[in-house]
């Protein structure tokens, strides 16, 4: 549950000592620190904040501080010209040492927004081309077959020729369409893939098969579609869309009977509790495991209900591994875990300086994602994002569960909006 700081009291500069958790009411870029509230640990800290033009912008949280401010000290009426000189120097050097460390902060948050402007872009131009293909698959397969393949191709060549892969949780969609849960389970799909030792070929049937696992449900009633509780004959309807996907799938002509294999599969389980042919175990492939993986997960996050209560990332995890780890694959499973990490994106949480960010991409170190941090003073597209495997002195304390925020803090983070997530790529490093 996110706790608040206190009450924050005015100290002036000359106050500030080791152990005070202080709050600059700067903008992010006027200061060289990670976070506007932080704790002072070094002297170092003590004479940036000093050298600061923050006269009335500076204040401590009590509560959250191991010590009390220092003494205020008048600032000198004159000053000898030998000791002036000495402090304008020892100014100067702080002041270059300042702008360097905003110029590396800087640069750090540039390659950060390039990267995930790169997935949004490219998610734009992909969900453009599956929202025309999916809706166009009933009616010209072949054609619309074509274009699924074009767009699969790429983005499995993308993903297996590139070294370094992100993943990303993209801003705010307002658009409608199937494309939606497809570009999901297709991006999610190629990455676990890939750490799943897929070669390029395997890569481009399984994000070919997560396109179109579910065009089929264009030919399911919307009453039934998007019913929470259907009565027998409704279910049984509905999981008729498998047939039509993969009906579909075959009349154009695109698909590999590896990719069909997939789509067919995708609700089969490994206990062969599954449908529409209780399948199981190695009659499985591991393209049709991980399809079957990621259509859960997305599903649990985002569910296709007009009340359906989404999870938190990190909860529909927990579901899927200790519920449902007789259905899904259990080491495909732990791979996607491993991949999304212990605070997947799309999750609120607080850092151990007492802000609250939301997590929009996974990192190497499953502790240490990159987030989105609370500004409630910027937009969202303006707001620092931190990789925080670089930030050694924060870490997360906490998720947060979106309900305990105020309403303000919940409208701003937005924690449980369509989940969307894409990758991007830097064929720099390559």
């Amino acid at each position: 549950m996110w706790k608040k700081l206190g009450v924050p009291v005015p100290i002036d500069a000359s106050q500030v000592v080791i152990g005070l958790y202080v709050w600059l009411d700067l903008t992010w870029d006027e200061h060289p620190f990670f976070s506007s509230r932080f704790m002072v640990k070094t002297a170092k800290d003590v004479s940036i904040i000093q050298s600061l033009d923050i006269e009335g912008k500076l204040y401590f949280y009590s509560e959250q501080s191991t010590a009390q401010p220092g003494p205020l000290i008048p600032k000198p009426l004159n000053v000898d010209e030998v000791k002036a000189a000495e402090e304008r120097a020892a100014k100067d050097a702080l002041v270059a040492e300042m702008l360097a460390l905003e110029k590396a902060k800087m640069a750090k948050q540039k390659a950060l927004r390039d990267a995930a402007l790169r997935a949004d872009q490219a998610w734009g131009n992909a969900a453009r081309a599956a929202k025309a293909a999916l809706n166009e698959l009933p009616r010209s397969p072949k054609v619309a077959g074509k274009q699924l393949v074009d767009l699969s191709s790429e983005a499995a060549a993308m993903v297996s020729k590139n070294r370094e892969v992100l993943l990303h949780l993209l801003g705010d969609k307002k658009e409608q369409g199937p494309q939606f849960h497809a570009l999901n389970c297709m991006t999610l799909a190629m990455l676990v893939g890939k750490k799943a030792g897929m070669n390029e070929r395997g890569l481009a049937d399984l994000a070919l098969a997560a396109l179109a696992h579910d065009a089929g449900e264009s030919q399911i009633p919307q009453q039934i579609l998007k019913n929470p509780q259907r009565k027998k004959h409704e279910e049984d309807f509905f999981r008729q869309h498998v047939t039509f996907s993969t009906k579909f799938a075959e009349e154009s002509g695109a698909f590999s009977p590896d990719a069909l294999a997939m789509i067919s599969d995708h609700h089969e389980a490994m206990d062969g509790s599954g449908w529409p042919r209780g399948k199981q175990g190695d009659a499985l492939s591991v393209g049709a495991r991980i399809l079957a993986i990621v259509d859960r997960y997305d599903t649990l996050c985002t569910p296709d209900m007009p009340k359906g209560v989404p999870m938190m990332p990190a909860e529909a995890l927990a579901t899927m591994f200790r519920n449902e780890s007789t259905r899904l694959d259990k080491a495909l499973l732990s791979l996607m875990i491993k991949l999304l990490g212990v605070y997947p994106p799309g999750t609120a949480v607080q850092l151990s300086d007492g802000s609250l960010a939301l997590v929009i991409a996974p990192g190497a170190n499953s502790l240490k994602p990159t987030v989105l941090l609370y500004s409630p003073e910027l937009s969202k597209d303006d707001a620092p994002t931190i990789d925080l495997a670089g930030e050694s002195d924060i870490k997360i304390v906490e998720a947060v569960r979106p309900s305990t925020l105020p309403l303000d803090v919940f409208q701003w983070l937005n924690p449980q909006q369509r989940l969307s997530y894409f990758f991007s790529v830097d064929d720099t490093k390559n």
